[in-house]
């Protein structure tokens, strides 16, 4: 069973990833591999948040899934551009910005985004988690190949 949740869990990070690639292409015209990773990360912890928030206001779930993937971005940031100067974006001419790795206009912006995201993550979750489920069972004799 945890095997299984961990196969869901990292196939909806892949997911997540590509889809935050695809957002920065558009975006900004360029993206990095480790964005991939932080995509992904922050795809799940949004998918995460709205379902441990499900009872409350969208609206918090939203503000709550922005602080969770400012964080996100805020170590990765820290990580990526600080200790190893790979560069990969730097905010510090933006307003509000701390450190250069994040910044006030693109936590309001995954305040929005995360709702679409959290609709994104259910579909993807209800799509994968039976065909997961499926994975591993064993047929009854006399069912398979010979």
């Amino acid at each position: 069973m945890k095997r299984k949740r961990i196969a869901l869990h990292l196939c909806l990070m892949l997911l997540g990833g590509l889809c935050y690639n695809l957002i920065e292409l558009l975006w900004r015209g360029r993206t990095h591999w480790s964005m991939l990773v932080v995509g992904g990360v922050c795809f799940d912890a949004i998918g995460c948040t709205h379902h441990r928030l499900r009872r409350r206001p969208l609206a918090l779930r939203c503000a709550a899934s922005a602080a969770v993937v400012t964080a996100v971005e805020f170590v990765s940031g820290c990580i990526v551009n600080l200790a190893l100067g790979l560069g990969v974006w730097d905010y510090s001419r933006m307003r509000f910005h701390i450190k250069g790795q994040v910044c006030l206009l693109y936590t309001l912006f995954w305040m929005v985004l995360s709702a679409p995201a959290w609709c994104l993550y259910r579909l993807c979750r209800r799509w994968l988690e039976p065909r997961l489920s499926k994975r591993g069972k064993h047929q009854p004799e006399g069912t398979g190949r010979t």
